[in-house]
C-alpha cells in the first residue's frame, strides 16, 4: 500500500546525514532537532504553535486534556473513523457521542452534529478522512453559537487546506481551537516510528498542552497539572525535518495518483470514484472506492492478491457496533451511512511513489475484474 523505501532512496544522502547529525549530539531526547523541526512545521502550516508529542492518538489525548474538560462531558465524532478519536475520548471517562457521515465525503456534516448536541456536549472532534476536510466553517459556527470546542483530528490530512466562503483558505488542522495529527509512518508526512504534534494558535492552550505532555511540569520538577508522558524523539524530528520541504510535492503526486486511478474507473458503473467537497483540497492519505450493492469485495480483494496488488478495507466496523464501545443508545442501522461505507468501501495502493507502469498495471487488473 505505501512504498517507503524507494522515498527514501531519493532523500537518502540528506536524511542519513540528518540523523547522524542526531547519533553525534547524542540528544535523542528533546534537543534542537525537535525545536528545528516544531518552527518549520508552525512556518509550513501558518500557526503560533506546534507542540511535537509521542503519536496522534495522544496529540488528540492532550488536547482534549488541556481544554479542562471534565468526566461525563460529551464529545461528538464520526463513527466512521480509525478508534482512536473515540478511545481517548473514553479514556478520559468523557462520553462519546458519535454521529453517521456524508456518502460522498466519508466526513461528518454540520446538519448531523446540531442533531447530536445537547447541554453536556462540550467539544466536537471532526475527522478529516482519508485526506479531505471535514465541513470545518459550518462546524465553527455550530460551536461558536453553542460556546463548544472544535478540535481537528487531521491525523490523515496534512498537506491539505480548507477553503472558507470568501475564497481565504489555511492550512489543515488550524480551523479549530486545536488540531492534532500523526506521524505514523505510512502518513502523508510520516516519521520512521511514531510521531505526532498539536496545533494551536491560543498561547494559554499551548502552554497546557507542552506541560501535560511534560509530566504536567513547566518548571522542572513542579508539576502543576496531572499530565503524561509523550514527547517526539529527536530521530524523528530529524527525518520529519528533512521530508517537510516535500511535502507539497508529495501531496501532488498522490492527487495525480488519484486522477489516474478516476479517469481510469469512470467508465465502471461497480465503483464510486472518490468526491472532493468544494471547500477542500485533498491530500489523498487514502484512495478508497465505494463498491455497488452485490459486488462481492473478498473475491475482489483475492483477485487483486493474485496479481499482486495489496488492497485494504478502511474501515470495516463503525465506532458504535465495536464491541468495546457498544451502547444502548445506538443500535445497528442507526447509522446507515457508516454502515454501508463499511461494508462497501476498498482501498487501493496510493503513496508518492507510484508511477504510470504501476498506476496502468492496478487499475487495467481492477478493470478485469468480473463481478
Amino acid at each position: 500500500m505505501v512504498d517507503l523505501h524507494s522515498q527514501y532512496e531519493k532523500v537518502q544522502d540528506e536524511m542519513d546525514k540528518a540523523i547522524r547529525s542526531v547519533i553525534d549530539s547524542a540528544a535523542f531526547v528533546k534537543g534542537p532537532k525537535v525545536t528545528e523541526f516544531q518552527t518549520h512545521l508552525e512556518q509550513y502550516l501558518g500557526v503560533r504553535h506546534v507542540i511535537p508529542v509521542a503519536n496522534g492518538t495522544e496529540a488528540i489525548q492532550i488536547a482534549l486534556m488541556a481544554l479542562g474538560l471534565q468526566p461525563g462531558d460529551e464529545v461528538i465524532t464520526p463513527t466512521f473513523t480509525f478508534i482512536a478519536t473515540a478511545e481517548v475520548v473514553a479514556l478520559l471517562g468523557l462520553k462519546p457521542v458519535v454521529v453517521d457521515v456524508d456518502p460522498d465525503t466519508f466526513c461528518m456534516t454540520a446538519q448531523q452534529v446540531a442533531k447530536a448536541i445537547t447541554p453536556k456536549t462540550k467539544a466536537i472532534v471532526p475527522v478529516n478522512l482519508f485526506g479531505q476536510n471535514a465541513p470545518l466553517e459550518d462546524l465553527k459556527a455550530l460551536v461558536d453559537e453553542h460556546h463548544l470546542f472544535l478540535v481537528e483530528d487531521a491525523c490523515q490530512s496534512m498537506g491539505s487546506h480548507y477553503i472558507f466562503r470568501d475564497g481565504s483558505r489555511v492550512s489543515s488542522g488550524t480551523v479549530g481551537i486545536m488540531g492534532c495529527t500523526s506521524f505514523f509512518p505510512s502518513k502523508n508526512l510520516g516519521c520512521y516510528g511514531d510521531g505526532g504534534a498539536i496545533f494551536t494558535n491560543d498561547d494559554l492552550l499551548a502552554e497546557k498542552a507542552r506541560s501535560i505532555a511534560n509530566h504536567g511540569m513547566t518548571v522542572r520538577y513542579h508539576h502543576d497539572r496531572v499530565g503524561v508522558n509523550s514527547r517526539l524523539d529527536a530521530i524523528q524530528a530529524a527525518v520529519l525535518d528533512v521530508k517537510l520541504p516535500h511535502l507539497d510535492d508529495y501531496i501532488r503526486s498522490r492527487q495525480h495518483a488519484a486522477d489516474f486511478y478516476n479517469e481510469a474507473f469512470q467508465s465502471l458503473s461497480w465503483v464510486k470514484t472518490p468526491s472532493v467537497a468544494p471547500y477542500t483540497t485533498h491530500a489523498f492519505h487514502q484512495y478508497t472506492l465505494v463498491l455497488s450493492d452485490g459486488i462481492d469485495r473478498p473475491a475482489l480483494q483475492a483477485f487483486l492478491k493474485e496479481k499482486g496488488i495489496p488492497s485494504m478495507v478502511y474501515y470495516p466496523i463503525p465506532l458504535h457496533l465495536q464491541k468495546a464501545y457498544r451502547d444502548p443508545r445506538y443500535a445497528e442501522g442507526d447509522f446507515p451511512v457508516a454502515e454501508h461505507l463499511a461494508s462497501h468501501v476498498i482501498s487501493l495502493p496510493m503513496h508518492t511513489e507510484l508511477d504510470e507502469e504501476q498506476l496502468n498495471y492496478i487499475t487495467e487488473s481492477f478493470k478485469s475484474f468480473h463481478p
